[in-house]
């Protein structure tokens, strides 16, 4: 492996560490003070910076030592992590997340932005907020000051107090007691525990009493594990943070104790002086700088070890690479990096074996009429195999939600504070699980959605008061399954969407006649037309007139679709309603009009054979079924995709009950089921064009190809909507919609 896939591999570790920062500051935001939380946060800035380190990357290690140290103040309880400290931190993160951009992808950090928040990290360390105010930070005690002696003479002399029991010369140094003990994973790691011996005995005179009781006989012993501990006196004028700071890259990979103690008590402490210089490291015949006979046995008995040692680590090389590739595969643990290209063949594969194992099927059905013969039942256990493969495999496709959701909350700060606004973003269902490639491609529709939640939805402090809100807003993002899709919601405590202002503004922009009566769901689905925007003036926030259509297109070219709730005064609900998956689907196999069809299962609620009685007319065109004293739209599939002219019998067909998002419960008319069956999803428009109407095509186990139904454009269409993805007809679609 090469130092440029080694520096890959440190940066998608850096997206998985940033997103733990990111939740961690968010749960401590939110109140959490689970000692826990605060510890991940503070290891993810610490191996980013370890990392940094490692490959040369000097503003990023800078930049995360100083936010480091802040973090460590909270970690040992100096400094309580209040809002306002944790407001610093959360930009914090974001720069440093655009540090390890940079980093990456090559630019730079503005200067000022990263200095100015330095300062204000720098600051909140030492007790001190930024803005002017007191830090909740224990402070050092202070010093009593000398009582005043009144001038002697004219000149503004004054004396000074003097007590010969002061001390004189200024001695203010600390000792403090090292407890040192390595595990397996730091030798693994590169480390070595005499050079980081040899660190510490550069801050100060150390005496260090070397532990062999856990070394067992050299034929008992394991070259992998670790059997010395040292117990280290070290008296310095750095601080405890200085002293963990020599372990900072294997602090994790040790048993590490330091704690202040008095001198009197450290004299008492049975340690050997240990002078520590680099002949001793480099050179095994100045290891001893002292006459054998004068060396204790203790000391002799680490030294003797620590030749063993080194002539072993020199003499066999291979064994110490087989101990880097046994760490690496314990680091891997229950993981593994998979190129994604390599998953998609894969699943590419799985559904071609889908679709031949269904030929196969089909091939033996009609050639062999005993249902019991061998071959038949061993093509069922293939069914069921084939099955069992293809949800594995698409189960390693399907991730949370979460990294698209925490990007989300740094968008509403960075605008937030553009605008001048109090907003506080409310996640659910983080981990609610969907394909990668849906992930992928709602991020920038969910953008676009919060940047106008932020500058449209929420009012300014100023109007919430006045209106008897809260100064700040909330916008609440969640996530969950249901019917086999995805269903996410973005709702914001806001005005709402001002209706009247939106219909003038399509009026003039010429959308609608101004003699059209919409309904108030026509009108908040006006905000979809291409070029619409009710700024008033252009900002880098919105008013161009670029956004909420290519939300609109961006859903549905996922096969998904998109929906307003708005309530004057209270806020509004955008609900996008998601395919899990884009690659695989149950559906129904149905006949209209000689056509072959799939409805996706997923839409359907129950199948019924109409009765005569329960047929009922509507207007001059329209029926109605009625299931259970209730009563429910007809609608004929064929004549809806103008596979037929006239209206079929409803009594000659079945009625598939189904539920579309927003459009309620309507019985689609088909003219016979076929049976159900999984299909593997074919793009429509990628090898011939969008049809309208139809979602996707798919290859049955017979060879034909059969088009699976858009449910929610037929029933849409059955309702005035045009079954168009474009929305280029959105005016001609809602003139008749008011007109009929």
């Amino acid at each position: 492996m090469d130092m440029n896939e080694i520096k890959e591999i440190f940066f998608q570790e850096c997206e998985e560490q940033l997103a733990e920062l990111e939740s961690g500051l968010l749960k401590l935001n939110d109140g959490d003070r689970d000692p826990e939380t605060v510890n991940a946060v503070f290891r993810a800035v610490h191996s980013i910076k370890g990392g940094a380190g490692a490959f040369g990357l000097d503003d990023l290690v800078s930049f995360a030592h100083v936010f480091e140290t802040t973090l460590d103040c909270v970690r040992s309880n100096k400094l309580e992590p209040n809002q306002d400290v944790l407001k610093v931190m959360l930009k914090s993160a974001d720069v440093l997340a655009d540090l390890v951009t940079c980093s990456r992808d090559g630019g730079s950090v503005e200067d000022s932005r990263t200095r100015g928040l330095v300062k204000e990290l720098e600051a909140l360390a030492k007790g001190e907020m930024p803005s002017g105010g007191a830090a909740e930070a224990p402070k050092p005690a202070a010093v009593a000051a000398p009582a005043a002696v009144a001038p002697t003479d004219d000149s503004g002399f004054q004396p000074i107090p003097f007590s010969f029991d002061d001390d004189f010369g200024g001695d203010d140094k600390t000792v403090f007691e090292v407890s040192f003990k390595p595990r397996r994973e730091l030798y693994s790691k590169g480390n070595e525990a005499a050079l980081l011996l040899r660190d510490l005995s550069r801050l100060g005179d150390m005496a260090i009493n070397c532990d062999t009781d856990a070394l067992p006989a050299l034929d008992a012993m394991d070259p992998e594990e670790t059997y010395f501990s040292w117990t280290i006196s070290i008296t310095t004028d750095k601080t405890e943070e200085d002293i963990r700071a020599v372990f900072e890259f294997a602090e994790w990979d040790c048993d590490l104790e330091v704690k202040e103690v008095a001198a009197e008590a450290a004299e008492e402490l049975p340690m050997v002086p240990v002078p520590f210089d680099l002949s001793a490291l480099d050179d095994e015949a100045a290891a001893a700088p002292a006459p054998a006979a004068e060396a204790p046995a203790e000391s002799k008995m680490a030294a003797a070890a620590a030749r063993v040692e080194k002539k072993e680590a020199a003499a066999a090389p291979a064994a110490a690479a087989a101990n880097n590739a046994a760490a690496a595969a314990n680091a891997a643990g229950q993981t593994i990096r998979v190129d994604l290209d390599r998953v998609d063949r894969l699943i590419n594969l799985v559904g071609e074996l889908v679709i031949n194992q269904a030929m196969l099927s089909q091939s033996v059905v009609e050639n062999d009429t005993n249902g019991t013969s061998a071959v038949n039942m061993g093509l069922e256990e293939l069914q069921q195999l084939t099955r069992e493969i293809q949800d594995s495999v698409m189960a390693i496709r399907a991730q949370p939600v979460k990294p698209v959701f925490q990007r989300m909350s740094r968008i509403v700060r960075e605008v937030a504070d553009m605008v001048g606004k109090s907003i506080r973003l409310v996640t659910e269902g983080e981990n609610t699980e969907v394909d990668k490639t849906v992930i992928d491609k709602i991020a920038e529709p969910l953008t676009h959605m919060i940047r106008n939640a932020v500058d449209h939805g929420i009012e300014s402090p100023e109007k919430r008061e006045a209106a008897g809100k809260d100064p700040e807003g909330t916008i609440k993002l969640s996530a969950k399954h249901r019917s086999g899709r995805i269903l996410i919601e973005l709702i914001d405590d806001g005005g709402g969407i001002n209706r009247e202002r939106v219909r003038q503004k399509a009026i003039d922009n010429d959308l609608i006649s101004p003699d059209a009566n919409l309904s108030d769901e026509e009108i908040d689905n006006l905000i979809f037309a291409p070029g619409f925007s009710t700024a008033d003036k252009i900002s880098d926030i919105s008013g161009r007139g670029v956004g909420m259509d290519v939300v609109k297109r961006s859903i549905q070219a996922l096969g998904g679709r998109i929906s307003i709730s708005s309530r004057p005064g209270l806020g509004s609900t955008f609900t996008m309603s998601l395919p899990l998956t884009l690659a695989v689907l149950d559906g129904m196999v149905v006949t209209v009009a000689g056509q072959t069809l799939v409805v996706p299962l997923t839409a359907i609620v129950e199948t019924l054979q109409p009765e005569a009685s329960a047929i009922h007319s509507f207007g001059a065109t329209q029926r109605l079924i009625s299931i259970r004293n209730s009563f429910c739209p007809l609608v004929d599939v064929g004549r809806i995709l103008n596979f037929r002219s006239t209206q079929a019998n409803p009594v000659e067909g079945v009625a598939l009950l189904v539920e579309s998002e927003g459009g309620g419960q309507r019985a689609l008319m088909v003219d016979a089921i076929q049976g159900q069956r999984q299909v593997v999803i074919k793009s429509l428009e990628a090898n011939y064009t969008h049809v309208p109407g139809i979602a996707a095509a798919t290859i049955l186990g017979d060879g034909r190809v059969a088009l699976i139904l858009d449910v929610d454009a037929v029933v849409g269409a059955s309702r005035g909507q045009s079954m168009k993805q474009d929305g280029g007809a959105l005016k001609a679609d809602v003139s008749l919609a008011a007109a009929g």
